[in-house]
């Protein structure tokens, strides 16, 4: 039996694992070893992911968390190289595009543990961003790189990456969205705690570093939410890195009706309900899809490029003065219905390649 070390941190990279995790154990032939670097940490932003989304408690918890990327990055090292080297894994596999990812490559890389990487590919051609340097590096260490679509697959053959080790899988979080779509639909409960109603709301996040960390983008954003939750509602789970810039930076919201952060259940009741989407995330660009609505990226650039050119997703710069004006323009505006992500299959397909 092949053993998979599984190296994850933040909540996106949990919502990932959970379907692939179960096609691995439906394989028979893989014992998987699930190792929580800690980058997301609290119950809020992990145990309750764990929970909602039926995954094991993790083998190890490396219980790292704060600090800057190369402090955290460089604790993640130290702490992952004697794990590996004691499990042995027959591979290292690594999710997306955070610190998490990154530490998990590179330490597999050094002890020459092959490494697979899920989410391969994706491009912002932004390298300012932290995670696009993560994804370059976890994908030029991978030997095994699973792609979402064929724009991810076509960066890396541009990159000079062997057909022979690229497949095209399709996307794990929408077999996520599909394996957990009823139980998300039957919530209800925080649409009437703030008061609001289906389809008539505006739900926003705002969490990447690029924008919480630029005062001047921040303060953009936050006025223009106040902005258009004068016409609707704004609901905004808000992110810890957020409420910190923002109490630095001397601001506060009025209107936007704020909440902890939720877990993926509550979030996907979020999402599906809501009139339009307002976020700078990449994973909930894509649920916003899965669900069928509307999509404002608060980016100058987006990886989901495929998005935008359906009509689903519209870039907002978040120092523009029409933000708030472009929110508000996207309610009712659906775009072409198409599925570039898949068949829903793609943690059975990792799976069978991954047994092979």
């Amino acid at each position: 039996m092949k053993t998979i070390a599984t190296v994850v941190g933040a909540r996106p990279q949990f919502i990932k694992v959970a379907p692939v995790s179960k096609a691995l154990a439906d394989t028979g032939a893989i014992k998987e070893v699930l190792i929580h670097t800690g980058q997301h940490f609290d119950a809020g932003m992990s145990d309750v992911f764990f929970e909602e989304l039926g995954l094991p408690k993790p083998d190890h918890h490396l219980e790292i968390h704060g600090g800057g990327h190369g402090a955290m990055t460089g604790a993640m090292l130290q702490k992952l190289e004697p794990v590996l080297e004691e499990l042995r894994p027959d591979r290292v596999l690594v999710y997306g595009d955070t610190n998490s990812t990154l530490a998990g490559a590179l330490v597999a890389a050094k002890l020459h543990i092959p490494v697979a990487h899920v989410e391969a590919g994706l491009r912002s051609f932004n390298r300012l961003m932290p995670e696009e340097l993560n994804r370059i590096v976890a994908d030029q260490l991978s030997d095994l790189l699973f792609t979402s679509t064929d724009v991810a697959t076509k960066n890396l053959e541009r990159e000079g990456i062997a057909k022979s080790q690229i497949f095209q899988v399709g996307d794990v979080m929408y077999d996520a969205a599909l394996q957990f779509s009823d139980a998300a639909a039957s919530r209800r409960g925080l649409l009437d705690s703030y008061s609001v109603e289906p389809g008539r709301y505006v739900l926003a996040t705002v969490h990447r570093a690029e924008n919480t960390d630029d005062s001047g983008r921040l303060r953009n954003i936050v006025t223009s939410l106040e902005a258009v939750a004068k016409e609707i509602p704004v609901l905004l789970p808000i992110h810890p890195r957020t409420t910190g810039r923002m109490k630095a930076a001397g601001l506060s919201f009025e209107r936007v009706r704020t909440m902890p952060p939720v877990g993926y259940l509550d979030m996907a009741a979020l999402e599906s309900q809501a009139a339009v989407i307002a976020t700078d995330s990449g994973g909930v660009q894509k649920e916003a899809f899965f669900y069928k609505v509307p999509c404002v990226t608060l980016r100058d650039e987006t990886e989901w490029v495929e998005l935008v050119d359906l009509g689903w997703n519209r870039l907002a710069s978040p120092s523009s003065p029409d933000l708030a004006r472009t929110i508000l323009q996207a309610l009712g505006r659906q775009g072409t219905h198409a599925q570039p992500y898949g068949d829903g299959k793609s943690a059975r397909a990792i799976a069978q390649i991954l047994a092979r």
